[in-house]
């Protein structure tokens, strides 16, 4: 199968409503925002969200006979879709024990879409023990690290304008154990978050030159492209409930070779959103994007 064509690059314009987009774990799960104020969705949070609509894009395949190298590698636990309970399991399974032979790497690129698209890193413990000769020196065999570097990458996401977020104080009204008295248990205390509303923009761009080592293919190309305006469907959670968040826009640039007409920090940069949603389009002679409407 050809790979990848074509320089590719793209921006998506995301809306939040009453929602909590990212949150950050070391900081009681609020909002993800930076030091000016500006609210964040990570690009490791983006990408979770794309390999979850892979899963169920592979589900569906499944049922069809057609799953064949679609497969996704880093399933979350909520959205996994096979009985391997850790990467390792998965990987071996599909590439054998010796994870650090030469087709490694070839294999993974042939099984797994997201490792093809994103790369990954495989760095597995070694099932031997090194002996310990000195302080800090082991002979022996203590693991294997295999780096992948994908083609497609993806910025974090931040709003347009700084991000108002919302705590709200919750508390639990039945008990999760009988109390001894017979009375009902103490409540326990929380806090949820949310932003209450915000406009956030992220870019990517899809190079061929890397798309060569891992065997991206236009038609893999073309799933993250349907992929993208559907972000997050099935996505919804208590803190991001049906229709909290959506996406607006995707605006999408097929340069006419490989090597690309224009740099991506120049074509990002003809795209200018404001705070409530609309956009606007600086024109790049020989480069028309396509502007893509939210699912």
């Amino acid at each position: 199968m050809a790979t990848l064509t074509k320089k590719i690059d793209f921006a998506m314009i995301m809306s939040v409503k009453n929602a909590n987009p990212n949150g950050d774990p070391l900081n009681g799960n609020r909002p993800r925002t930076d030091y000016e104020g500006l609210g964040e969705m990570t690009d490791v949070c983006i990408k979770r969200k794309i390999r979850d609509r892979m899963v169920e894009r592979f589900v569906a395949l499944q049922k069809e006979a057609k799953a064949k190298g679609q497969a996704v590698f880093v399933q979350s636990d909520d959205r996994k879709c096979d009985e391997f309970k850790s990467l390792r399991a998965r990987a071996e399974a599909a590439l054998g024990k010796d994870l650090g032979g030469i087709d490694t790497v070839k294999k993974a690129c042939e099984e797994w879409i997201d490792v093809r698209a994103f790369g990954q890193l495989f760095a597995f413990k070694s099932e031997k023990k090194g002996k310990k000769k000195e302080e800090g020196e082991f002979e022996g065999d203590t693991g294997i690290s295999i780096g992948i570097r994908g083609p497609v990458t993806i910025q974090s996401a931040f709003s347009v304008d700084p991000v108002s977020v919302s705590s709200t104080q919750i508390t639990k009204s039945v008990n999760a154990e009988e109390a001894k008295d017979g009375k009902r248990s103490s409540d326990t205390m929380g806090m949820k978050h949310r932003v209450d509303s915000g406009i956030y923009v992220t870019y990517g761009s899809m190079n061929p030159q890397l798309a060569e080592r891992t065997s991206f293919s236009d038609e893999d190309m073309s799933v993250i492209k349907v992929i993208l305006p559907k972000l997050f469907e099935n996505d919804a959670s208590s803190s991001r409930p049906e229709g909290s968040m959506a996406v607006q826009k995707v605006i999408w640039w097929e340069h006419n070779c490989k090597a690309g007409q224009y740099s991506s920090a120049k074509v990002h940069k003809t795209l200018t959103v404001s705070a409530d949603g609309s956009y606007s389009l600086n024109n790049l002679d020989g480069l028309k994007p396509q502007e893509i409407d939210g699912f």
